[in-house]
């Protein structure tokens, strides 16, 4: 990073973070670093690498530093970190996961999640409108929930999710049959990618080299649509495997680019 694109940082810059473990993938940093140096913020993002059994006492030394703002949350402390918040947001609350987080002058702390929004918003700004989709969603983390309800409000006609914990998958169902009756919710053991509009990986497969593909592209048929969540690496082997196969592929920065205001706005810092 240029100096052009890195803010000045001195004793009264507000700090701002990126909380995850491992951080190797974070993108969040580099662009709201910009963003402060454009705008001339006296703000800085670093990333936070917070193991999960170090997890709490990270956020109990943040709560105390008062030039700390906010941060945003990725894999693997999403659901974590929203149980460990003193309020929750209407989609946070829903979808029991953070992906951004405010510290106020109080040490009060205060999470909500705008995956889903951005995942939306970024599948639209391409030109993917998800309204009448049949999707399946690869996981059932904290980004699965967000994802479904935000596809389920984007009207979606069916929404499936395959992860290897039934049971997790089967509590995002239960969650989002209970915030309303719109798109059936169902959860399956596996699934082989055929017969639906659009596949989103939201696991963490395909961060570091060797990881198996979260699913096999064998059956998909030509013209589905294979979303990916991970900034970082920007090609993961499944985006790459399904470009070769001439499938249409969507990458997870547009997924960051179109909540970057979003969680600037609800951290303070921007």
């Amino acid at each position: 990073m240029t100096a052009a694109t890195f803010p000045s940082v001195s004793g009264t810059t507000r700090v701002f973070g990126c909380i995850a473990s491992p951080v190797d993938h974070v993108r969040a940093p580099s662009v709201f670093n910009a963003l402060f140096a454009e705008r001339g913020l006296d703000h800085v993002m670093v990333p936070i690498n917070a193991p999960a059994d170090d997890l709490q006492a990270v956020i109990e030394g943040l709560r105390r530093m008062p030039n700390f703002g906010g941060m945003a949350v990725t894999i693997p402390h999403k659901v974590t970190l929203a149980g460990l918040c003193d309020t929750l947001g209407a989609a946070a609350r829903l979808t029991g996961a953070v992906n951004a987080i405010r510290f106020d002058d109080d040490g009060s702390m205060h999470g909500d999640n705008f995956d889903g929004a951005g995942f939306v918003a970024g599948m639209q700004q391409q030109g993917h409108d998800p309204a009448g989709m049949t999707a399946l969603i690869v996981g059932a983390g904290g980004a699965a929930r967000a994802i479904a309800l935000a596809l389920r409000d984007a009207g979606t006609k069916k929404i499936m999710i395959s992860n290897r914990t039934a049971e997790k998958a089967a509590a995002i169902a239960s969650a989002l049959a209970m915030a309303g009756d719109t798109a059936p919710v169902e959860a399956v053991r596996a699934h082989d990618g055929s017969k639906v509009d659009l596949i989103v990986n939201t696991t963490s497969l395909g961060m570091h080299d060797g990881d198996p593909l979260p699913l096999p592209l064998d059956a998909v048929d030509e013209g589905t649509l294979i979303a990916d969540i991970i900034m970082s690496p920007t090609e993961t082997a499944w985006m790459k495997s399904a470009g070769e196969r001439g499938l249409s592929v969507h990458p997870g920065r547009h997924m960051l680019d179109c909540q970057i205001e979003l969680i600037g706005s609800f951290t303070g810092a921007l």
